[in-house]
């Protein structure tokens, strides 16, 4: 059965602690969600994602739906099993990745008609296919099917497409199959509008779900903005429901989401910045093709303790990448989950501690932030 549990909130700022009870284990919060989009997190085995402390990782309803095939994922006794992850799986609802296919997508009441960007074939989502998609896949935690509003976009557009996704939430709700098994979250919309935003909070809590996401920020807008709406939505969330900020994983975004409040964070960030040689360190990001790696013996990041950083240098890291090998990719994946897991961690140390503002504050400063 699905739980939270509040432990302990900051005397510094919003920052809290908690831990999320799920069937497959407990979730320390807050926490950073590797994405596993196509039922694997690219070049991790689920054995090298737990010695990396990975506690849940999400997957996609959207390209599972495409290949290999919901009823298959279900056959194989769900995606637990099917990709031999025995710790908590969130799965989105598939809304993000359709209503981003811009010119191949329709939108109506009913749900979303597309065309495959595998292979064109033509596609229907609805709020109920959406659930029963995420209840084949058998994932501790399920989203609703909203609609994600882009940047920019106007007032009129941004409202009717906020009250067009309550109305999705609701039938979700209903349709949903496997209440005991797996919490369905809803999704709190409304673009860059206060208003709307509020509105939002206001109709998708009325749905007394297990717990909640805070969608639409960080596609365009500036980090300002998204900071101002971030604040202005979570505190009128409730207290006791963990909240979701869907889609950020650069470390200056996940200080300002737990400082706000946020419990949980995700993005496809560290394995996509992995795979082009993008090594997020403590001093900032390193670009490990760069010719003034070719004589460095050293590690990628002196103050870390992962495995690649243990055993191999930025010249060796470096050599990989410039001829194309795939243990590149494998080790500068296993560093920035690791980086971005390990920070979580003593974020919520520091919580734990009453100091996170100062940790904060030494991180900005070391990193190369502003602040």
């Amino acid at each position: 059965m699905f739980s939270f549990e509040l432990l302990k909130e900051s005397k510094e700022c919003k920052a809290r602690l908690g831990k999320i009870h799920t069937n497959h284990g407990d979730i320390e919060t807050p926490i950073f969600m590797p994405v596993g989009t196509k039922a694997t997190v690219k070049a991790m085995t689920p054995e090298e994602l737990k010695e990396i402390e990975a506690q849940i990782i999400l997957s996609n309803t959207y390209h599972l739906y495409l290949r290999p095939g919901h009823d298959l994922v279900k056959e194989a006794g769900g995606l637990h099993k099917f990709m031999n992850w025995d710790r908590p799986i969130l799965t989105d609802s598939g809304g993000f990745q359709v209503f981003s296919l811009n010119n191949l997508r329709k939108i109506s009441e009913e749900g979303v008609e597309f065309r495959s960007h595998v292979d064109g074939s033509k596609h229907f989502i609805s709020p109920e296919k959406s659930m029963e998609i995420q209840n084949c896949l058998g994932s501790d935690i399920m989203m609703a099917f909203d609609e994600c509003v882009p940047y920019p976009a106007t007032y009129e557009y941004t409202k009717a497409s906020m009250e067009r996704t309550t109305r999705w939430a609701k039938r979700c709700k209903e349709y949903h199959k496997n209440i005991e098994n797996q919490a369905l979250f809803g999704i709190v919309q409304g673009g860059m509008y206060k208003d709307l935003r509020t509105e939002s909070v206001k109709q998708i809590t009325e749905l007394n779900l297990p717990g909640y996401a805070v969608g639409g920020l960080s596609v365009g807008e500036p980090k300002d903005i998204m900071i101002e709406m971030l604040d202005h939505t979570v505190e009128q969330l409730p207290k006791d429901k963990p909240r979701y900020l869907m889609g950020v994983g650069t470390p200056d975004y996940l200080f300002e989401a737990v400082e706000n409040g946020i419990d949980m964070a995700d993005c496809v960030l560290p394995t996509r910045m992995a795979r082009n040689g993008a090594f997020l360190t403590s001093t900032g990001v390193v670009t490990i093709k760069n010719a003034k790696y070719r004589h460095d013996f050293g590690p990628v990041d002196n103050e870390c303790n992962c495995y690649t950083c243990r055993n191999y240098s930025k010249a060796y890291l470096r050599h990989l990448f410039k001829e194309n090998e795939i243990l590149g990719a494998r080790l500068a994946s296993t560093h920035n989950l690791y980086f971005l897991l390990n920070l979580m961690k003593n974020i919520r140390m520091s919580i734990k501690e009453d100091n996170f503002l100062q940790y904060k504050k030494e991180f900005y400063s070391k990193y190369g932030y502003e602040k």
